[in-house]
């Protein structure tokens, strides 16, 4: 028998109010199938439906009642076959008793296994649970569900509720579905069960949990608060990566009439001589090498087992800090949970006082984790409070890696209100953009939230795990289409769309929509190419072209100015945010780079050049809010040129009509817009 083998009953509503989801059903239980086949291929289930107008189970037929409830697959290793029985579940025409399927579904898994595999027997339970249940013999309802909660703990059975409740069945809460409800909840209390309401196809199929994952301890030992203060505690992996299976290599060389063959397939490297390819080098003969520079540093195994740094295995608590102090954004990895040991009352004492008063005192640990002996690195993490509100779970902590000084990424981005009025919406823009938000919200009052994190599946493994099912069928078959549950997830919503086709319009009125072309050449080589001498009338051009540029630059991160590429590099040092000292080394090399092409032009042969690179000095001191900057290097370029006998710059650049930044443009500017030309005028007349 299989180590996690787990033992699952598919207990399914197809009752006509559940008709219009069955197909969604469909898909979701032939999904989880199709993952047993892949990741659990031990695991066993079998499949119940109620609400159909004939009966089959085998409490009918030996006790009487338990009407309406078939057994359409019993318990069975999954296959194929149970894949095709899930995608061909049959519409009833009753009202299904949900109670006597949870029974029936009992039954079978104490049949089946008696005392066995306790903790590994489920039964997942998919409803409205719109209809009431019929009245026990003896006793009231909740007494039933009492008694079969009991029965439940007993054989070590846990249930999943899934509660559909769409659009089209949404009606007022009658006294028949509040009844319902605090029945199902009653297995939360008394037994392991997990009871999810959903609205929508999309939530159903990420309600369903597909894989059994077995919990594993990342780490068992002491937290150590002190030398003379220990708690025994666990550590297990909160969440983690849904990743794609292993695919392993397959041999179709094997002989079709080998039952035993393995198709497995194994990998001999060989290493051999540079000097003589001919000469296999032996394992004893090879030593690793590490790249330094040019060359290559041989270092033998004995000498990188020395240099390695062995902590030792445990957790250490340094400290305590205020819990705004440590921003979300700062987690790395997974979440782990550390709970108490389960078997220790002094450490679940502990636990649960020590998380009480963080969570009360508005505090956060900071822990130095080493999971295992001899782990090669050294984690720091921050430890929350998770103060439990139930009375069968215990109070325990979540622990998240923080990045150490090297990771950390600071972004600092300018204030959109710091750019010129020109770039800033006016009243109607920024109304119509609220309501375009608003109408996007996910969240709106009254519904269920769409795409909750933790019922929306991943769309591509959905769709490879659809086509290795049909593959599976016929080696040749194509890849699907992407179904219409899953699009909803990355596409649009049509009919929110439709339904506010206004707000849409109304946005599109007031702001200029355009669709952006894809640029044959990258935005490095947008202005190199740009030919000298061919500055008539471009430089509204060039300003265009360098909005665009800006916060797309390459991700080198440049830090001097080149020659060749001027103004590329400047754009990528003054969108750098990892240090504010770039903005002003980017303009003081900027400044350098247009003297310098003054200074060193040949009959004017640089001074589009240096045309190019003022324009992109302009621009840039405007978008960062620098007028200052501009409007004195302007100046100083004016009387440089009187100095230097070049008065011809000078009226190149009267003649493009290069001005100060003016206050309109910039706040700090102290040049009014009559005074922008000012510098200029005697060259002009």
């Amino acid at each position: 028998m299989a180590r996690n083998k787990e033992a699952l009953i598919l207990l399914i509503d197809v009752g006509p109010s559940m008709h219009s989801v069955l197909p969604e059903i469909q898909k979701v239980c032939s999904l989880l199938i199709q993952k047993k086949l892949v990741f659990n291929k031990y695991d066993e289930v079998g499949v119940v439906v109620f609400g159909t107008k004939d009966t089959d189970n085998d409490l009918m037929k030996e006790v009487g009642g338990y009407e309406h409830v078939t057994v359409l697959q019993p318990i069975k290793v999954v296959d194929g076959d149970l894949v095709d029985v899930t995608q061909q579940l049959p519409q009833g025409t009753l009202p299904g008793d949900f109670m006597d399927a949870i029974v029936v579904g009992m039954d079978m898994l104490i049949k089946k296994y008696q005392d066995t595999i306790k903790g590994k027997k489920r039964i997942c339970l998919i409803t409205n649970a719109m209809y009431p249940i019929k009245d026990p013999y003896e006793g009231t309802k909740e007494d039933q569900v009492y008694t079969i909660a009991e029965q439940m703990a007993a054989h070590g059975m846990k249930i999943d509720c899934i509660i559909y409740r769409g659009d089209q069945n949404r009606v007022p809460h009658n006294t028949t579905i509040e009844e319902n409800d605090m029945l199902l909840s009653i297995f939360s209390k008394k037994t392991k069960a997990k009871a999810v309401h959903v609205e929508s196809s999309t939530s159903l199929l990420g309600a369903l949990r597909t894989r059994n994952l077995a919990p594993v301890t990342t780490f068992r030992g002491d937290l150590e608060l002190s030398p003379t203060c220990k708690i025994k505690v666990w550590v297990y992996k909160k969440t983690s990566e849904e990743k794609f299976p292993t695919l392993k290599k397959y041999s179709d060389k094997a002989p079709s009439t080998d039952k035993f063959a393995t198709h497995e397939i194994k990998l001999d490297y060989e290493y051999k001589s540079v000097q003589d390819p001919s000469k296999v080098v032996p394992p004893e003969q090879r030593i690793k090498g590490y790249r330094y520079g040019p060359q290559v540093i041989p270092i033998s195994s004995a000498e990188f087992e020395a240099a390695k740094f062995k902590p030792e295995k445990g957790v250490k608590l340094l400290g305590f800090t205020n819990a705004s102090n440590v921003m979300r954004h700062y987690y790395m990895k997974d979440v782990n949970i550390i709970i108490a040991d389960p078997g220790n009352k002094k450490a679940l004492l502990a636990v649960s006082a020590l998380a009480r008063a963080m969570k009360e005192m508005n505090k956060v640990g900071i822990l130095r984790c080493v999971w295992r002996q001899g782990q090669a690195n050294v984690v720091i993490g921050v430890l929350t409070p998770n103060v439990s509100d139930k009375d069968n779970i215990a109070d325990s902590f979540y622990f998240n890696v923080l990045p150490f000084a090297e990771d950390v990424r600071e972004f600092e981005f300018p204030s959109f209100s710091n750019l010129p009025k020109s770039l800033q919406p006016n009243k109607e823009q920024q109304e119509a953009a609220d309501k375009l938000v608003m109408m996007m919200d996910l969240a709106p009052a009254g519904k269920e939230e769409a795409l909750r994190p933790e019922f929306t599946p991943n769309p591509v493994l959905e769709r490879f795990y659809h086509h290795l099912e049909l593959k599976s069928k016929n080696p040749d078959a194509a890849v699907p289409p992407l179904d219409s549950t899953l699009k909803r997830i990355t596409e649009p919503d049509h009919e929110v769309v439709s339904q506010n086709k206004l707000v849409i319009d109304e946005f599109c009125r007031n702001f200029e929509i355009k669709e952006n072309p894809k640029l044959k050449k990258s935005a490095r080589r947008l202005l190199r190419d740009q030919k000298s001498g061919s500055f008539e009338g471009q430089v509204g051009k060039i300003e265009d072209k360098l909005m665009d540029i800006v916060g797309s630059t390459s991700a080198v991160k440049v830090e001097t100015i080149g020659e060749l590429t001027a103004v590329q590099d400047f754009e990528a040092m003054i969108s750098r945010r990892d240090s504010p000292e770039w903005v002003s080394k980017a303009i003081f090399g900027m400044k350098n780079k247009v003297l310098d092409l003054v200074e060193n032009s040949y009959e004017g042969d640089n001074y589009p050049k240096a045309l190019e690179c003022l324009v992109a000095l302009r621009k840039g001191c405007v978008i960062e809010q620098e007028p200052k900057q501009f409007n004195n290097f302007l100046r100083h370029i004016y009387r440089f040129c009187e100095e230097k006998d070049l008065k011809s710059f000078c009226e190149l650049l009267a003649s493009k009509d290069i001005m100060f930044i003016t206050k309109t443009e910039a706040e700090d500017s102290d040049i009014a817009e009559k005074d922008a030309r000012s510098l200029f005028v005697k060259a002009e007349t």
